[in-house]
């Protein structure tokens, strides 16, 4: 997402906070901390398709809107 969106590691390490270096190292070898992740997510993509991605059918909760509501479990 972040080529195709013509972002460069230090562009996107500004609008996410995730440092570059791990930017980096998450695209290399897939390791990031789930807070950097969904901070990633949240620059790049709409949290709502990821929360839909472990949606219960059942459920008929709101869908989150920021990664503070994800990490705070308010949904």
């Amino acid at each position: 997402m972040r080529k195709q969106r013509k972002l460069s590691r230090a562009a996107l390490e500004k609008i996410s906070t995730v440092p570059a270096p791990t930017i980096k190292k998450f695209e290399t070898s897939g390791q990031i901390s789930l807070r950097q992740f969904l901070l990633l997510w949240e620059c790049l993509d709409d949290l709502a398709r990821l929360a839909a991605l472990t949606k219960n059918d059942k459920s008929q909760a709101p869908l989150p809107k920021t990664t503070e509501q994800v990490l705070a479990d308010e949904f």
